[in-house]
């Protein structure tokens, strides 16, 4: 019976090759898995990518939890969840699922090729003035190959001057909060600009792990693990942008969480940074 990776691997070789070709060479054990991909164009199958995923109290589960997928699905690499909390005990995300670190950011090293950061309401807001994280992004950013981050992860990254200057973006709620900190809002689902990878609100940290994967290891790789994720958006009903959605309710919701773009503003303007 074929582990996760395994089937993703195989899922890989289906979306190159189309579904007819395989059923005609169907490998019959994991060496010959390896060894047919090998040969698929853009592929690299293995390596050895050390990742940190920063998790912090009320955090959004799903702006982790969906790069996760796709990270942990990149073969050969080591994934760490790291909490900000001095002790390693459950992250309690704001909606109330945990979500059990491997290490504390007093543990984990400053040496990684790709840091990642997820998004949320009050828990971002006390990160972004968190100086233990401030000083561990600071010091392990310039190392890594890729600094990514999902919805308003992306104000942690602002706050810790790695945006200035940067192309980024951040939850549409709050991603006019970024200038305020010297960064360039855009308004799209993925924004990359050099090594940094930012990701719309919530959801679109699946698109942003999903550039990341292509980038690492190639389009065959990348599109093996959407469809093992089956990953092809088709909402039920329209909505889901500022633009999409019921004006009324757009205006009260962006009421609603107008405060988190208010204090993100207000820390800026006591940053030293």
């Amino acid at each position: 019976m074929p582990n996760r990776r395994d089937i993703i691997g195989i899922f890989a070789l289906i979306s190159s090759l189309g579904v007819s070709s395989y059923s005609q060479a169907r490998p019959q054990d994991h060496t010959d898995h390896e060894a047919m991909m090998a040969d698929i164009p853009g592929l690299s199958l293995m390596g050895n990518e050390r990742i940190l995923m920063i998790g912090y109290q009320q955090m959004t589960a799903l702006d982790l939890v969906g790069p996760q997928y796709f990270f942990a699905g990149l073969m050969g690499a080591k994934v760490e969840i790291a909490t900000t909390d001095a002790q390693l005990s459950p992250i309690i995300t704001d909606t109330g699922l945990g979500i059990m670190p491997s290490v504390t950011l007093g543990q984990a090293s400053d040496d990684y090729d790709l840091i990642f950061l997820p998004g949320g309401g009050a828990g971002t807001l006390k990160a972004m003035e968190d100086r233990a994280l401030i000083s561990f992004l600071q010091a392990a950013a310039p190392k890594a190959k890729f600094v990514t981050s999902a919805c308003t992860g992306s104000l942690i990254l602002a706050a810790a001057g790695l945006l200035k200057g940067k192309r980024a973006t951040s939850h549409w709620a709050a991603r006019e909060a970024l200038s305020d900190f010297g960064a360039i809002p855009i308004d799209e689902r993925i924004v990359s600009d050099g090594k940094i990878i930012t990701g719309a609100g919530v959801s679109a940290g699946i698109d942003m792990a999903i550039e990341v994967t292509r980038r690492l290891r190639g389009d065959p790789y990348a599109q093996g693990m959407m469809l093992l994720a089956e990953y092809a958006p088709a909402p039920p009903i329209k909505g889901g942008t500022p633009e999409t959605t019921e004006p009324r309710l757009r205006a009260m919701m962006d009421d609603m969480l107008s405060p988190i773009k208010i204090q993100a503003k207000a820390i800026a303007a006591r940053s030293k940074i």
